[in-house]
């Protein structure tokens, strides 16, 4: 009984995940100017969606994504440059919503982690091939 109760709730939660309003209005809409809407796209696809965090605000369907993409539009479309839109919503939700997060400061773990992790494997695996030839 208490699993059907937990699993319910679950459901429930996840069902209301999205609210009911309707979307940003450029957050499925192109802008008019096709320069501008490159601009915006391009931008648009470098950036991380919070909510799905392995996809981009540009592929991504949930509404936080489509509320960032209207913002890009909105602010591309008044003119501000892509790199000022981008350092606006680094400030806002950190280093994290960039797929190319910069190399210094807190970035730089996520540089040095795969290569750590290649050469403590070879370490490992260095170790496990000199042991079977005893």
């Amino acid at each position: 009984m208490r699993s059907a109760i937990l699993l319910a709730g679950l459901l429930a939660g996840a069902a209301l995940a999205d609210s009911n309003l309707p979307p940003a209005p450029l957050a499925n809409t192109q802008l008019p100017n096709p320069a501008q809407e490159a601009q915006a796209r391009a931008l648009m696809e470098s950036l991380r969606c919070l909510v799905c965090q392995g996809q981009s605000i540009a592929d991504s369907d949930a509404e936080m994504a489509g509320d960032m993409r209207a913002l890009v539009r909105q602010r591309i479309q008044a003119g501000e440059a892509p790199e000022s839109v981008r350092a606006f919503l680094v400030s806002r939700y950190g280093d994290w919503v960039s797929f190319t997060p910069p190399v210094g400061g807190a970035g730089w773990p996520l540089w040095i982690a795969p290569i750590a992790l290649l050469l403590a494997g070879v370490w490992l695996l260095r170790g496990r091939f000199k042991g079977h030839r005893r």
